[in-house]
């Protein structure tokens, strides 16, 4: 059986975004970055048990399922460990019904069948706006 490397591995986060698969995909010393985190939020984590331990509350109360990841594309890269892939996440607001859509752009490194580095650029606004949270995300800019 061979390792997976990072297109099979984006596959399975794919699936474990849609609630398909809750396969371990982040090696114990993972780094996670969001360049483009709201103030307040953090944009970096440096390991598997930091982004779990930082983020679980936070992902227990999402209020959003997501439904499909569309629109991807993926670009190889000269090194064999990375990727980047282009992709859109949709779904909906449980709380509200409101369906939404956002486009991502990730960096992916996976080694020994693990993630190493993800480096995901989000669009904030369409996020703040699929949440409900515009006036929050706006005010976090401007520091009130």
């Amino acid at each position: 059986m061979s390792v997976p490397g990072p297109h099979e591995i984006f596959e399975q986060m794919r699936r474990h975004w849609l609630g398909e698969s809750d396969a371990e995909l982040l090696a114990d010393d993972a780094v996670i970055e969001m360049p483009f985190a709201p103030p307040g939020r953090p944009n970096r984590f440096e390991s598997r048990a930091e982004f779990r331990d930082r983020t679980a509350d936070e992902r227990a109360a999402f209020p959003v399922r997501f439904e499909e990841v569309r629109d991807v594309v993926i670009h190889d890269t000269t090194d064999p460990e990375v990727i980047v892939v282009e992709y859109t996440l949709a779904g909906v607001n449980e709380a509200t019904g409101h369906r939404a859509s956002a486009p991502f752009i990730g960096v992916l490194r996976v080694r020994d069948g693990r993630t190493v580095l993800w480096r995901e650029y989000q669009n904030t606004l369409a996020i703040a706006a699929a949440l409900g949270q515009v006036p929050d995300l706006l005010a976090a800019f401007s520091g009130k």
